[in-house]
C-alpha cells in the first residue's frame, strides 16, 4: 500500500495540473526529449518573456487532472511530455512554435486553447496569427483609412455645394 504521504504529494501535484489549466488561457503539450540544458534556459526565457512557463509532469498526474477536467488527450500523453502554460491564447503557442523551428528536437504534440482541444494543425493556425501589436496596428491603419475617405467624400461634398 502506497505511503499516505506520497498519496497526499500526488493529490496536491494534480490539483496544481488543474489548477494552473483553469487558470491558462493556453496549454500546449510538446516532447522536450534532445533539447540541451542551454536551450531549455533559452526556451523558458523566450516563454517568461511573453508572459508563459512550463513545467514536466509525469503524464499520469497530468492524465488523472485531465480526466478530473474532463479533458480527453490520453493519446498525446504518451512519452515524455512538458506543458507550456501561456496567459494568453498565442503567447505560448508562438514562443514554442518559433523555438521549435531552430530546434528541431522539440516536437509539437498538441494544446488546449480556452478549454478546447487543438491539434497540431490547429496550433500552427494560430502560431501564423500575427502579435497582438501587430493587430492592432492593422485595425488603426484600417480605421485611419476609413477616417481618410470619409475626409476626402465630405471635403468632396462641400465643394460641390459651394459651386452651386
Amino acid at each position: 500500500m502506497a505511503n499516505e504521504k506520497i498519496l497526499q504529494r500526488k493529490q496536491e501535484t494534480i490539483d496544481e495540473i488543474k489548477n494552473r489549466v483553469n487558470d491558462a488561457s493556453s496549454v500546449v503539450v510538446f516532447d522536450y526529449r534532445g533539447i540541451t540544458d542551454e536551450e531549455v534556459k533559452e526556451l523558458r526565457r523566450e516563454l517568461r518573456d511573453n508572459e508563459a512557463d512550463y513545467k514536466v509532469y509525469k503524464n499520469t498526474l497530468v492524465s488523472r487532472a485531465f480526466d478530473d477536467l474532463n479533458i480527453d488527450m490520453k493519446d498525446v500523453l504518451v512519452g515524455p511530455s512538458a506543458f507550456a502554460f501561456g496567459k494568453d491564447q498565442v503567447g505560448a503557442i508562438k514562443t514554442i512554435s518559433r523555438f521549435a523551428k531552430t530546434h528541431p528536437a522539440l516536437i509539437v504534440k498538441a494544446g488546449i486553447i480556452d478549454g478546447e482541444i487543438a491539434d497540431q494543425a490547429k496550433l500552427n493556425e494560430y502560431a501564423s496569427l500575427p502579435s497582438r501589436e501587430g493587430l492592432l496596428t492593422m485595425l488603426a491603419g484600417g480605421m485611419i483609412g476609413l477616417v481618410k475617405d470619409l475626409s476626402i467624400c465630405l471635403d468632396l461634398y462641400a465643394k460641390e455645394k459651394e459651386e452651386n
